[in-house]
């Protein structure tokens, strides 16, 4: 059911504000999307990234590289997990017998494990809200963002951590992957405070599609 305005507009301000709130018609709705974003956009993520203390507070996960489950991630391969084939449910215990040698070997433990922050991964299409985080609180076991040569930031689980003459060193791993990354730009084996955008607090399942959909959707308009 439409919403009846109590009298007809008069004046510039009131018909605008009929046209946003009241009037059902295609042009309203794209003008209230277009309000939407720009609210979210230049108020709320502003707001956020103060109140959070990052300049990015809320990241959208767009790869499975922190997924704890058997997948092939929408790639035309099969499910693996860690670099094994194979399936099985997504608890901590399946994900250790599978995963869990790369980090007893640096001294980890399950039980351990299980204390960090996000200790059952995520998945793609999650949202995980960050907060700013000063290099001596960067803990074993914390899910950093950070920057690299990537178009994206890397959001992967700090291993080790060695304090330099220049500042903190971080050695980082996607819980899902078999290894860590060193590939040009990105070395998780080396990845300096100095590009680091803040700590995983919490984890808000599927809100990420939103973001992903739309840049799949203008990838397919534009061909890129």
């Amino acid at each position: 059911m439409s919403k009846k305005h109590p009298r007809e507009p008069e004046t510039t301000w009131q018909k605008i504000w009929h046209f946003i709130w009241y009037e059902d018609s295609l042009l309203s709705w794209a003008a209230n999307i277009v309000l939407a974003f720009i609210i979210i956009k230049f108020l709320i993520y502003p707001l956020l990234s103060l109140v959070f203390g990052t300049s990015l507070p809320v990241v959208a996960v767009i790869s499975c590289s922190m997924d704890h489950g058997y997948t092939n991630c929408g790639q035309d391969a099969p499910d693996n997990l860690c670099g094994i084939i194979g399936e099985g449910p997504r608890d901590l215990d399946s994900y250790w017998t599978t995963c869990g040698d790369f980090y007893e070997q640096r001294g980890i433990t399950k039980e351990e494990f299980s204390d960090y922050p996000l200790s059952h991964g995520f998945r793609k299409g999650d949202v995980i809200v960050l907060a700013g985080v000063a290099p001596e609180k960067v803990s074993l076991g914390d899910v950093l963002v950070f920057s690299s040569d990537r178009a994206y930031p890397i959001i992967h689980r700090v291993v080790d951590i060695k304090e330099t003459d220049t500042g903190y060193i971080y050695q980082t791993k996607g819980d899902h992957n078999p290894t860590q990354i060193i590939d040009g730009g990105l070395d998780e084996t080396n990845v300096p405070n100095q590009v680091v955008i803040g700590r995983g607090i919490f984890r808000i399942p599927f809100l990420g599609y939103i973001k992903i959909l739309a840049v799949d959707g203008i990838s397919l308009l534009t061909g890129k």
